[in-house]
């Protein structure tokens, strides 16, 4: 389901304006690593993408931490880096004032240990919590691919495949219960192993581009807005297509 938005049914154009503030909340991926340098990290990639449809650049608020965990209470708190998302909500995301806002949490929760009803619950606070102060298009994100499970000391080595992909399931559930957005950035990957960093946690800059595309996708097929600068381009702009070359080779 990569790039697919799961809505209640008819629930498709859901921002009709073009973005003002983007904010993203998560973890190290968020936060930018490892990508080769500070452009190459998928919510600015992102924004980049936006911008390319609109007149106004969005102005993009980058809140990840690493190795942030989804909440104070869940297992892996101790260990992690702080504030967890539901302690920094309040100066990190609604105080920002955003119009959209991307979610990125899963990958720590599942290598942590948080349980999946924990974590589902958590992640609805959270939004409940967000849409509480401000009211923006919210889309989350899946886990991220990745593939050494060893990574980062014991406390975080309770991850595999199958525990990945429940946590998905769960963040799509609650994008169609709190209807939000969701994208499978998880099946984006294709399983591919060199779209990871050599640390085999990470996203490198192949998939911070695969992320934000994949995000961009979901965005595209349900905001109207980003389609307002193309559409009034598309009445005027000039037809520059020129086939004349190739069909003379063939005499036409």
């Amino acid at each position: 389901m990569g790039g697919v938005s799961i809505l209640k049914s008819g629930a498709n154009d859901l921002h009709a304006d073009p973005f003002r503030v983007l904010v993203t909340l998560g973890e190290s991926t968020t936060a930018g690593g490892w990508s080769s340098s500070p452009e190459r990290c998928w919510p600015v990639l992102l924004a980049g993408l936006i911008n390319d449809f609109q007149d106004e650049p969005v102005s993009l608020v980058n809140s990840g931490i690493g190795a942030n965990v989804i909440s104070d209470k869940v297992p892996a708190y101790s260990h992690s880096g702080k504030p967890a998302a539901n302690e920094r909500v309040r100066k990190h995301v609604i105080d920002h004032a955003p119009d959209l806002v991307a979610i990125s949490y899963g990958l720590n929760d599942a290598r942590g240990g948080t349980p999946l009803e924990m974590f589902r619950l958590e992640l609805m606070d959270l939004i409940v919590a967000v849409r509480r102060g401000c009211d923006p298009l919210i889309v989350l994100l899946g886990p991220y691919f990745m593939n050494d499970f060893s990574y980062g000391g014991l406390a975080w080595t309770n991850a595999s495949h199958d525990v990945l992909q429940a946590f998905n399931l769960v963040v799509a559930e609650v994008a169609r219960e709190a209807d939000c957005l969701y994208s499978d950035v998880y099946h984006a990957y294709g399983g591919a192993t060199w779209m990871v960093h050599y640390d085999g946690v990470h996203a490198n800059d192949l998939g911070h581009r695969l992320v934000a595309n994949t995000v961009f996708q979901t965005l595209a097929q349900h905001s109207s807005g980003l389609a307002l600068r193309t559409r009034r381009l598309e009445q005027a702009s000039e037809r520059w297509r020129d086939e004349s070359v190739l069909r003379a080779e063939y005499g036409y």
